[in-house]
């Protein structure tokens, strides 16, 4: 490895681990904050709340990690400059394109093992974290889970047990659906069957139900029956992707398929997923061109507040389309990379005059 690209990484590295630890902690900090918050009539120590912050903390930073090597690049040319590093590599010829193809070659390898190993890892440790904080929530006695067999729901209301099973949903409506009741000592009370139950509100509409019961068989027009489930609800259950690994997010897929539930959700997921190492890149040949244009001419303190300011816009920009892509008003493939492309253009646009400044 030539020496200058040894130091470029080696400082970029640094610069990099700075601002990670530093987010990091804030992120560690607010977490713990938050835990105290949630677990403020319960007998738990203090130790206890830091591991769950801890478990909780990696897939917030996994988030953020656009903003994370924005102002790592903006920190590396910081310390260029400062120190006049940048004029140096100009007299041994270096110029200011080889120093961003080296840096962004860097980013994407960096990006790559964020992908692999960091995301996986981080979502083990947030499914450990949800897993944990839901025996002490009031939803410990609901649980929605999609297999293989369809939709399975666990729903505890007026001292019974209800076990339910959908094949499929269409719309705001399950469909093949069986329904045990138990009691407290889950002994089966009955079992009502319908093809189709209407799942808007809390008050399921079931239509044409069979009730099994004692071995006898009761036909019905259509009935009630209350849930502390409704369409919105088991929606928000399955929309914190970011506990499941990448081999989960594709058996989830699989299951999704067979429900004929939306996969709108869980494509946006996995596109944001792969488009990330493009995206973190585009991100850091963005600092850079930044930083080449103001770095002799404004401060530090101004340079880090431009680069939050633009992280900032950057990430609204990226959830305003990805809002758009998940509702259907523009096509789901186009709200994840538009925003790439555009990086790329302004990137290009820019880095042609690059080697003038």
């Amino acid at each position: 490895m030539k020496v200058y690209i040894k130091f470029l990484v080696n400082l970029f590295n640094t610069s990099f681990l700075k601002v990670f630890f530093t987010f990091f902690v804030i992120i560690l900090i607010t977490s713990i904050l938050e835990q105290i918050d949630f677990f403020e009539n319960t007998n738990i120590s203090f130790y206890y709340l830091i591991f769950l912050s801890f478990l909780n903390t990696p897939s917030i930073l996994f988030e953020i990690l656009p903003f994370i090597f924005l102002l790592s690049t903006q920190v590396f040319f910081i310390y260029l400059i400062d120190k006049k590093e940048l004029e140096i590599f100009k007299y041994t010829g270096l110029n200011n394109f080889s120093i961003i193809k080296v840096i962004s070659f860097y980013a994407f390898i960096i990006s790559l093992i964020f992908i692999i190993i960091f995301y996986n890892v981080s979502a083990i440790m947030k499914n450990s974290y949800l897993l944990i904080k839901n025996k002490y929530s009031e939803n410990n006695k609901y649980l929605a889970v999609i297999t293989d067999n369809g939709l399975w729901i666990k729903d505890e209301i007026e001292n019974k047990i209800n076990i339910i099973n959908a094949n499929k949903v269409d719309s705001e409506f399950l469909l093949d659906v069986s329904i045990t009741q138990l009691n407290k000592n889950f002994e089966v009370i009955n079992i009502i069957k319908s093809k189709k139950i209407d799942i808007s509100s809390f008050k399921w509409k079931i239509s044409k139900p069979l009730i099994l019961k004692d071995n006898q068989k009761r036909y019905l027009n259509k009935m009630e029956f209350k849930s502390n489930f409704d369409l919105q609800k088991i929606n928000s259950l399955f929309s914190n992707l970011s506990s499941l690994t990448m081999f989960e997010l594709l058996e989830l897929k699989k299951n999704y398929k067979i429900l004929n539930y939306s996969l709108i959700d869980i494509h946006s997921h996995i596109y944001k997923i792969i488009s990330y190492p493009i995206y973190l890149t585009l991100i850091t040949i963005f600092s850079c061109i930044i930083m080449f244009n103001i770095g002799y001419q404004k401060n530090s303190f101004f340079k880090i507040t431009l680069g939050i300011f633009l992280s900032v816009v950057i990430y609204y920009v990226n959830y305003f389309l990805n809002i758009l892509g998940t509702n259907e008003k523009i096509p789901l493939f186009l709200s994840i990379f538009l925003p790439l492309i555009i990086l790329t253009i302004i990137n290009f646009t820019s880095i042609i005059k690059i080697n003038e400044k």
